[in-house]
């Protein structure tokens, strides 16, 4: 058997007359969940910047004798 005869004959195997939308349905639900989860996590990092203090204000006083070291935390 030629190659194309084996494709050809393995298509129609594979052929059936069902409802395309209902079987992909649950790869779209799927889908659509995991873009909300990460669409979630990615609101979830919005405004960290502003929760912090400034940077020049935390570096603001390294040189005073009665500073701790570390990062200002």
């Amino acid at each position: 058997m030629h190659l194309a005869a084996a494709i050809v004959a393995a298509a129609a195997e594979t052929e059936h007359h069902g409802n395309p939308m209902l079987e992909t349905l649950p790869a779209f639900i799927i889908a659509a969940v995991v873009f909300l989860l990460l669409a979630l996590v990615t609101a979830s990092y919005r405004n960290v910047s502003n929760r912090h203090a400034d940077p020049a204000e935390a570096h603001a006083d390294h040189g005073h004798a009665d500073h701790e070291t570390g990062h200002g935390h």
